[in-house]
């Protein structure tokens, strides 16, 4: 009992201290103590390997994603001080209209990431389209945050049949299905996570202009004023070359093996045995390729491509150190307690599975990491209580999208760390479509699978 109260506990003080814009990588620190020392782990082995260099620890992330997390900093950074975001986001607001900068915002953030791009990458090359698009239409830049993580962090990354997230992948390796199982209630649930974040989005775009709320940058954003820069904006055409190229790039090797071509390429072997690195090789080309293209950017490329680096250092370590969290949670016996309580309430599967997987990845505030813990150990009893694997897939997957986005996650960390916005102006629209809608969403697909 001590045990869980002091997970619980770790976990409250954890969101508490964030929403209070406390240094996070400290907080972590803190908190994953308060759980050591309530649950009886070696202090000395919960830090240097839980914490840091387990399956689930801190340095262990950074590791795998620095050179993801540097090259989408780079392309965010050549994108933004070529003029080619702003390029682009001109070009959307004639089409569309300023007024439709938040459609704009979700459905390319949805493109990318279903199209395979990172979370992380996402934002990072988005935040300097956004800023242009806010300020075009006015719109309080916390609004950003809520649409780019509507598009990019709810239905194209656990609802969506096909999508080659690692959400997706992560119930294949232990299921045997494929990533378009359940499709059915996938695209229920996406359509229902889509529907119900662009109206919310939409009535506080329209409340924010009646209250007077305002597009305001903040101190480390730089939006040259339209005339000043005029010359060097290039053409839309032009600018969005090196977009293209990413997605591409990311997207080749699938493409050519659904095509059935190209399975005895060692480059396109290459590609798909690193889901990682492709991603970050596919950033850097298009960041080279943008400099050559851009006359702006290419005055001081190595300046650019340096503070670019340098962009990624914070966000990285912030989520790091959350996910880091997660790993000391993992290991402790409340954490395992917890989880086969959930098991044993007397609810029906669908129930008890969605109360199971969305508490693991709460607590671990890891939609990833709380799949991965939950395939490891909670999979097969699940599937001995007659859940069909598909139907186990599909739901499981979108569970654990839901509670993982409370003020710790790393995600939600990383994306106000990146646009200079805190828990306390921003986190209200992030929780709403990352939390209340997915979760929303998920609740009425499985009930929509408990009549079929």
């Amino acid at each position: 009992m001590l045990g869980i109260m002091g997970l619980l506990a770790g976990l409250g003080l954890l969101i508490w201290l964030a929403l209070r814009d406390v240094n996070i990588i400290f907080a972590s620190v803190l908190c994953s103590l308060l759980v050591i020392a309530t649950n009886g782990l070696p202090l000395a082995a919960s830090l240097t390997n839980a914490y840091t260099f387990g399956d689930l620890g801190a340095f262990t992330f950074a590791g795998r994603f620095f050179l993801l997390f540097a090259a989408g900093a780079m392309f965010g950074r050549v994108m933004g001080e070529s003029h080619a975001a702003t390029s682009i986001a001109m070009a959307m607001v004639r089409a569309l209209g300023a007024q439709r900068a938040l459609w704009i915002t979700v459905l390319s953030c949805a493109l990318l990431t279903y199209g395979g791009v990172v979370v992380f990458v996402v934002i990072f090359a988005m935040y300097p389209l956004g800023l242009r698009l806010m300020k075009e239409a006015d719109i309080p830049k916390r609004l950003f945050c809520g649409a780019a993580a509507l598009g990019a962090g709810t239905f194209t990354l656990t609802a969506l049949p096909g999508t080659p997230s690692i959400h997706n992948v992560i119930p294949t390796l232990t299921l045997g299905t494929d990533l378009f199982a359940a499709s059915g209630l996938g695209l229920f649930g996406g359509a229902l996570m889509f529907i119900l974040g662009m109206t919310y989005l939409e009535r506080e775009r329209v409340r924010a202009q009646a209250a007077g709320e305002r597009f305001e940058p903040g101190p480390r954003d730089v939006i040259p004023d339209l005339d000043s820069i005029a010359q060097d904006v290039p053409p839309w055409w032009l600018a969005v070359l090196p977009l293209v190229l990413v997605i591409g790039t990311i997207l080749a090797p699938r493409l050519l093996a659904l095509a059935g071509t190209g399975g005895d390429i060692a480059l396109l072997q290459f590609a798909n045995a690193q889901p990682v690195l492709w991603p970050s090789i596919a950033l850097l080309l298009a960041s080279v390729v943008a400099l050559g293209l851009f006359p702006a950017v290419r005055r001081a490329p190595l300046r650019a491509l340096g503070e670019g680096t340098q962009d990624a250092i914070m966000p990285l370590m912030a989520t790091s150190a959350v996910i880091g969290f997660g790993g000391v949670v993992a290991q402790t016996g409340g954490f395992a307690l917890f989880t086969q309580t959930v098991l044993g309430l007397d609810l029906p599967p669908l129930v008890s599975m969605f109360a199971a997987a969305s508490a693991v990845s709460g607590i671990t505030g890891s939609s990833s990491g709380g799949l991965q813990i939950f395939m490891a150990t909670l999979a097969e009893p699940y599937l001995a209580l007659g859940i069909a694997p598909e139907k186990l897939h599909r739901l499981v997957a979108m569970a654990s999208g839901g509670l993982d986005s409370l003020p710790h996650c790393g995600a939600v960390i990383a994306m106000l760390t990146i646009t200079g916005l805190t828990h306390k102006q921003a986190y209200k629209d992030i929780g709403m479509v990352t939390v209340v809608v997915p979760v929303t969403a998920t609740i009425a697909t499985i009930a929509l699978a408990m009549l079929t």
